[in-house]
Parts: C-alpha cells; structure tokens; sequence
C-alpha cells in the first residue's frame, strides 16, 4: 500500500511538472495558461488553504484539491503540448523543482494581501 501511495505522489509530482512546462508553451490557449498557472503556484506554494497541521482536514487539499485542479488542467492544454512537455517533465525530475525567487515572492504576497483583506472584512463585521 505504502509503495502504491509514493508512485501516486511521484506521478502527481511529474504532472505538476508537465503542467509547469505547458504554462510557457505558445500554444495552450490563454484561459488554459491562467488555470494552469494557478495549479502549479497553488503546488508549489508553501502556504495552503487548509494548513497541514490542522488533522485529517489540513491534507485535504492535497489529496483533493491538488489533483483535481491537475485533471482540469490537463484537459484544458492540447494533447500534443502534453506529449512534449512530459519529455521535459521527467528531465526536470531528475533535476528537482525549479527555485523562481520572484515568483515565489509574488506568491507569498498575494497570500499576505488576500489574508489583510479577509481581516479587514471580518474587523468591518464587527464594527
């Protein structure tokens, strides 16, 4: 059961990358791209929806959310996009997940921006 669970993961993480190489290729249609886009970051992204320490709940969206945004995308980006950028995927797992500082900081502030809005709405409540 153990094995089946880390090739699930190990596949997931392929499909990510698949995923990540279909976001700059020229030839996925622009809502596709934005989708994509989204999965990937929401992947990548430290920060989740439902925190991992919260039990059973806080890996939720790993086990859910994660792999059906993954199903959506994949669906969403040409076949022959898909053919290609596997190639690339399964090069880059050898390598490991690409570090974009920029991106990665633009993440994080988008998080810090939608909290700061949700404390403001929820202060505007109670007053």
């Amino acid at each position: 059961m153990i094995k089946k669970i880390k090739e699930w993961a190990k596949n997931l993480k392929r499909q990510i990358f698949v995923l990540y190489f279909a976001c700059k290729d020229k030839r996925v249609p622009l809502a596709a791209k934005i989708f994509t886009a989204c999965v990937v970051a929401y992947a990548f992204s430290p920060i989740d929806l439902i925190p991992d320490f919260i039990p059973i709940l806080g890996y939720l969206d790993d086990i859910i959310i994660v792999p059906l945004g993954i199903m959506i995308a994949l669906k969403m980006i040409p076949k022959d996009v898909i053919s290609d950028c596997e190639v690339k995927a399964e090069e880059m797992m050898k390598i490991g997940k690409p570090k974009n500082w920029i991106v990665g900081s633009i993440i994080v502030l988008l998080w810090v921006v939608i909290v700061i809005w949700a404390f403001m709405k929820i202060y505007e409540l109670y007053i």
